[in-house]
């Protein structure tokens, strides 16, 4: 029987970003006038969840027996969830949870195959190779690192959404897979900043580490805007209705993040509330562009 206390692993506070972002992949099936098959949609939301739960346990696992948990100075935000640390018992529970969550991914990826055809394999190799490399090798290579988290969570879970309810590729699929690509990869950018030196010891490399938090802000907020130019342009081309324009609301915070950042002088207590308003600007940007497409769909 698997102790309850090794939840901890899975990150729970965390996992609210996988329907967040499978909602964007909804709206685009909805914008292109199919028909949901609920049960369907049920599978592809169980198997990102698992995704999303096999790469944080396997992400503990490895951090665990690297000691890199040891040395990080844990946030709400950032370090792990320190469960291994404090009960080490657990460390063969997490690898199980990682791996039988995997299990999961694959099986409901299977399952959708049989549905949408050959066309979901690229997205879901790609989703598992992110899964079983990322903490021991993407982890290693700055640019990998920069742009893995935002790729899993944007155009591999919202285009992947798209393929398994429908059988076709999309270009709105994929213009507003773009919006969690950009602020997932600002929010791995921000978490590893208190992580610098603890990442460096243990061989890690990202541009947290090799740039300024000054510059690092900078990046942030041109990804930020790219983001944000994304619903403008979208809206533009009469791709996406003018109601995800709500997005936009979230531009306020973003500037607010932007700021602290830039003054952050390495007293992590102080930049604790950019990493809180961060995962704010993450999660409430799709899901008010979410919000504004259904607007579009009520009669």
């Amino acid at each position: 029987m698997i102790p309850f206390p090794v939840v901890g692993v899975v990150r729970p506070n965390f996992l609210v970003l996988t329907p967040v972002c499978i909602s964007l992949g909804l709206a685009s099936v909805l914008l292109s006038n199919h028909t949901v098959a609920w049960n369907l949609f049920a599978v592809v939301l169980l198997g990102a969840l698992a995704a999303h739960i096999s790469v944080n346990a396997l992400n503990e696992y490895t951090d665990y027996h690297s000691g890199l948990d040891f040395k990080t100075e844990r946030t709400p935000f950032s370090g792990g969830s320190g469960t291994l640390v404090i009960q080490p018992r657990l460390a063969p529970y997490a690898l199980g949870v990682g791996l039988a969550s995997l299990l999961i991914t694959l099986l409901s990826g299977l399952y959708l195959l049989q549905h949408a055809g050959w066309g979901l394999i690229p997205i879901g190799l790609l989703g598992v190779l992110i899964i079983l490399t990322y903490t021991s090798w993407i982890n290693r290579h700055r640019l990998l690192v920069l742009v893995a988290p935002g790729l899993g969570f944007g155009p591999l879970m919202v285009v992947g959404t798209h393929y398994a309810l429908t059988a076709e590729y999309s270009t709105t699929a994929l213009l507003l897979s773009a919006v969690p690509f950009f602020l997932v990869n600002n929010l791995l950018l921000l978490n590893q900043i208190p992580d610098v030196d603890a990442d460096r010891s243990v061989g890690r490399d990202n541009y947290a580490m090799a740039w300024s938090t000054a510059k690092s802000a900078w990046l942030y907020l041109v990804f930020s805007l790219l983001s944000y130019l994304v619903i403008i342009l979208g809206v533009l081309l009469e791709t996406l209705p003018a109601g995800a324009l709500l997005g936009l609301l979230t531009a306020v915070i973003v500037y607010q993040v932007f700021n602290g950042v830039r003054r952050y002088e390495g007293d992590v207590e102080q930049l604790v509330p950019c990493l809180g308003k961060n995962v704010l600007v993450t999660l409430a940007t799709p899901f008010l562009i979410f919000l504004g497409i259904m607007i579009n769909f009520i009669r």
